[in-house]
């Protein structure tokens, strides 16, 4: 099933063009890696294709509802003062778009997916605990048992591991491999990792502005 369809899309700042004329799809079961240089182009590509950048040209596609796709942003671009506990970050990531923000509680459903996420993670132990007071690798297990707490179909990432040390950047794509192959859930990931992107991908999108190679891993290896 096609979940994703991005046509030829271009996106420009007023230092200049991002993107330039992209195109490429995502199905179910793909786990495809954007890669390229500091400044390719790739968090503008991801940005534009959330819908937190406008696009210059170009149209994209959703063929699945919005609520059936996650994000786990930048681990950097949460505040550590974030005045949440684990499970109430994770909680978040069962409401629909549909729903009001402003509802008083959570179903037992909710609340039964997201400790099954916890669990998953092996976060259980951090429930109860601020999002501050966790170190870097148990922050970013959490914003994955929130993205994955709506059993999403499509999950989006911007380099996840950005200022995590070696062995949780090892630990986290070993989760994202499972989380593709047994979840079944779609993945799209802009990461500098690239013997992780090498280790665990199907396909990569190598893009300079522009795309550079779209295929298979191993096509990408060889190239």
């Amino acid at each position: 099933m096609n979940l994703l369809k991005v046509n030829d899309v271009s996106i420009k700042y007023q230092s200049g063009i991002a993107v330039k004329n992209i195109s490429f799809e995502i199905n179910t079961g793909d786990y495809c890696c954007i890669v390229g240089a500091n400044g390719s182009g790739k968090s503008s590509l991801m940005k534009g294709i959330l819908g937190l950048a406008p696009l210059a040209s170009g149209k994209i596609e959703y063929n699945i509802p919005k609520w059936q796709t996650a994000y786990l942003p930048q681990i950097n671009t949460i505040p550590l003062n974030f005045p949440a506990t684990v499970k109430e970050i994770v909680l978040t990531g069962t409401q629909k778009s549909a729903q009001k923000f402003s509802l008083p509680f959570y179903s037992k459903n909710d609340i039964s997916s997201a400790f099954k996420a916890m669990e998953l993670l092996q976060i259980s132990e951090c429930a109860n605990m601020r999002f501050g007071e966790l170190s870097g690798g148990q922050q970013q297990r959490a914003l994955l048992a929130r993205a994955l707490c709506g059993n999403p179909l499509l999950l989006f990432l911007d380099e996840p591991c950005t200022g995590l040390d070696a062995g949780i950047t090892e630990n986290f794509y070993e989760l994202l491999y499972k989380t593709n192959s047994e979840n079944k859930a779609a993945i799209l990931v802009i990461s500098h990792e690239l013997a992780y992107v090498e280790r665990y991908a199907k396909n990569v999108i190598e893009i300079d502005k522009e795309i550079l190679f779209n295929g298979t891993v191993n096509q990408w290896k060889n190239k």
